[in-house]
């Protein structure tokens, strides 16, 4: 039998964490690439991108929870080499990721006229924003169901093979985006909603692929999937049980940025066309945080499994250190070359200084992320879901608090008002800490 334990050395730490973040970073190059064409339709189509991206981030981030909860029992088994369990828990979970993307994609018809609708003040935003998510919520499924095959492969230890799939759709996305919306090459101009069909049309083609890297390397054979085609509720209740919190942590996490952008379409279009830099920023210098995060996630679990919980802290400790110094390097990159960086989204002399100081905001606290992004996931590894759901729900609270006084009522400062980041962060820092340090998560089952 192969083994599905870990160890977590330093060198299995890295073989786990490097391939995710290749897969992540090929997405971020796709968001980086999108929003340059975003930047040259105009600022307001760069500004919108960035409330309609939060939104879809929401629902994409829904069916991570899943995943991710999923991932949590798979890796669980497979510290127990439990290969017919883990297919058993993936099987359910593809089956609930089928039925939560459906349900999504209705509720969004209605809901996102209403959201948008009372929360923002230009009507040509209000238009714009939903025609493109009633093109965006079509690739949903597809997704939901690729996010839950990549969940499989960093349980089974094969992280590499995300980044196929990864390629696929970037490489497409981008093909995509220059023809829909610039409409070269006799493919219909379509402008900002040509990069809703993109991504539907990219998503389509990454859940084939994942699907296709499962048969190709015939899984199957090792993991019995076609045996477990039958509905069971009890495994699916017990799944639900484990993700229900992550999906409603993300939904708080995710949902508390869609606030933000909100409040600062108040501020003008400048405003929110550079906040959706400082987004894009954000998210390529996180890409290795958050692989690590993901391995700490499945490291912690496996260890649980193994029975072997006394090495989660020291674990916890190796993996904060190496996400902390990943960062530290690029912060300091980004200091010293700010202009030339955000010169690659746009060639707007005032807006690029406009977003400097801000810049320099994001950077410091993207090193206190580096770190509670870690801490938060063991706590995620080790199954108690609901205390990362209370967690959750108090940091995003201060974060809205902050939000509200100094962007709703202050109307402060760009930089001022992304110093939310600064609250959010620290807070998750010193709740997980202080849960990690008091050990309760010892021996919990799931």
């Amino acid at each position: 039998m192969e083994k599905l334990s870990v160890s977590a050395t330093n060198k299995e730490i890295i073989q786990l964490a490097l391939p995710i973040s290749v897969a992540l970073f090929i997405p971020q190059a796709n968001f980086f690439t999108n929003n340059v064409f975003m930047g040259i339709l105009g600022q307001r189509e760069l500004g919108v991108n960035s409330l309609t991206g939060v939104y879809f981030l929401i629902l994409s981030m829904i069916g991570y929870g899943l995943s991710s909860g999923v991932q949590i029992q798979m890796a669980r088994r497979a510290g127990q080499e439990n290969k017919a369990g883990i297919a058993e828990t993936f099987m359910n979970g593809l089956m609930l990721s089928l039925v939560f993307s459906l349900v999504l994609m209705v509720l969004s018809m209605w809901f996102v006229p209403v959201l948008f609708g009372y929360s923002l003040n230009d009507s040509q935003n209000l238009s714009m924003s939903i025609d493109f998510i009633y093109i965006r919520i079509w690739g949903l499924p597809f997704l939901m169901i690729a996010q839950l095959f990549s969940s499989f492969f960093i349980s089974i230890g094969r992280s590499k093979l995300l980044i196929y799939g990864s390629l696929v759709i970037t490489i497409l996305n981008i093909t995509f985006d220059y023809l829909f919306i610039f409409g070269h090459y006799g493919f219909p101009a379509l402008g900002f909603n040509g990069a809703a069909v993109a991504s539907v049309i990219s998503e389509i083609f990454y859940c084939l692929t994942m699907i296709g890297i499962f048969v190709y390397y015939k899984i199957y054979r090792d993991y019995p999937v076609l045996k477990f085609l039958r509905f069971d509720v009890q495994h699916s209740l017990q799944s639900l049980k484990v993700a229900a919190p992550l999906i409603v942590q993300f939904m708080f996490s995710i949902g508390g940025w869609l606030v933000f952008f909100i409040f600062i379409e108040h501020l003008g279009a400048q405003s929110l066309a550079a906040s959706q830099m400082l987004r894009s920023i954000f998210g390529i210098v996180s890409v290795g945080t958050w692989a690590l995060a993901t391995t700490c996630n499945t490291m912690v679990s496996n260890l649980i499994g193994q029975g072997n919980s006394r090495q989660v802290m020291r674990l916890v400790l190796k993996i904060s250190w190496l996400s902390f110094v990943y960062c530290a390097v690029l912060c300091v990159l980004l200091l010293l070359f700010s202009r030339e960086f955000l010169s690659l989204y746009s060639n707007n002399a005032d807006l690029i200084e406009f977003t400097i100081p801000s810049l320099r905001v994001i950077v410091i606290a993207t090193l206190i992320m580096s770190v509670s992004t870690v801490a938060f996931n063991a706590v995620v590894g080790t199954g108690n879901t609901i205390v990362n759901l209370s967690m959750e729900i108090g940091c995003v609270g201060a974060y809205l608090i902050y939000c509200y006084y100094f962007i709703y009522l202050r109307q402060s400062p760009l930089y001022v008002c992304w110093g939310s980041e600064f609250v959010y962060w620290i807070t998750l820092l010193v709740a997980s800490g202080i849960y990690l340090k008091s050990g309760k998560w010892r021996g919990k089952n799931i």
